[in-house]
């Protein structure tokens, strides 16, 4: 309940922009537990010099309260007019650690030792010159394909003296897409390629190049076990495959239907079928419920291919 208070009165104080600027309601600051330290020190001096009506245990005590005090200013001064920019990223498997761009403009004076990243991850520290600019990347694991949104950026200072955090929590409104983890696997045979074909018709699928037969190569995950050479096999030459060149008029369809097991086993095989044929500059197309591309080849289709397997049965197409 407290969580969802502190997040609606984020929203309100701090909410979702390209780009934000930090004035004074959007810092906070606290003593660090060194400052809390500090603080309980000053808090024992005082009490020394009450009892013993010590006055250089005074004097002590308030120049050190007043370096305190001159503390808070320069921490916070250090984060004020700091304005941050969303900078984009560029789309990642699921498992990878994705890289977020974020660039910090100064207004005026520099600002020294800025951290920023998304907790529990380490913070990264940045300095900013008078005026200028930095980029800063920032990292978060991808452990799920889809839109990866980050949430709230943390970003402080603890410069001078370390005693005290300037934070705030900002909202950069980035998301970067999420492809399914490639597995190796079978190729989905597809319609107009089905069991009942003869070994020419799945050499129009899968061959590469003239329109004839072009001798044996090894077996590699993912060759048809239609075009297995048994009797090469049964003299021990290991596992070969019969490599047949493509014939003109026939296109390799990956299938979503035709592939065993879970959705995200499916779309992780078919993704590193799409990487595979793309790689080879291999015509294809894909298929899934509510999604049919191709057959085309190049970049723009692979990233179609990709972005399609990425929001299979996400409502969020964005």
């Amino acid at each position: 309940m407290l969580k969802q208070r502190w997040q609606r009165w984020l929203q309100r104080r701090i909410p979702p922009a390209n780009s934000v600027l930090l004035t004074q309601r959007r810092i906070f600051i606290i003593p660090t537990r060194i400052g809390a330290a500090y603080g309980v020190a000053l808090l024992l001096m005082l009490m020394a010099g009450v009892n013993y009506q010590n006055s250089p245990a005074y004097g002590l005590t308030f120049l050190l309260a007043a370096v305190f005090i001159v503390a808070i200013l320069h921490t916070y001064r250090n984060l004020a007019s700091l304005t941050l920019h969303a900078a984009g990223g560029s789309p990642v498997f699921v498992g990878e650690q994705a890289t977020l761009r974020v660039r910090l403009s100064s207004n005026g004076r520099a600002h020294q030792s800025i951290a920023l990243g998304w907790p529990p991850q380490a913070l990264q520290q940045y300095d900013v010159p008078a005026n200028g600019m930095s980029e800063c990347e920032v990292t978060v694991p991808a452990l799920r394909r889809g839109w990866l949104r980050p949430g709230r950026l943390r970003v402080e200072s603890r410069f001078p003296l370390g005693i005290l955090v300037a934070w705030s929590l900002v909202d950069l409104d980035q998301a970067l897409l999420v492809y399914p983890r490639p597995i190796p696997g079978e190729l989905p045979l597809a319609a107009g390629a089905r069991e009942d074909d003869d070994e020419d018709q799945g050499a129009r699928v899968l061959g590469m190049g003239a329109d004839d037969y072009q001798g044996l190569k090894a077996y590699q995950p993912g060759d048809s076990k239609r075009r297995l050479h048994w009797k090469a096999y049964s003299r021990g030459h290991g596992l070969l495959v019969k490599d047949f060149a493509a014939l003109a008029g026939r296109d390799l369809w990956l299938d979503f239907s035709e592939l065993a097991g879970d959705n995200e086993m499916r779309l992780s095989l078919l993704c590193h079928w799409v990487l595979a044929l793309s790689e080879r500059q291999q015509s294809f197309a894909l298929r899934m419920p509510g999604v049919e591309l191709g057959p085309d080849s190049g970049e723009t289709h692979r990233e179609a291919c990709l972005r399609a397997l990425a929001l299979f049965g996400d409502e969020d197409k964005r």
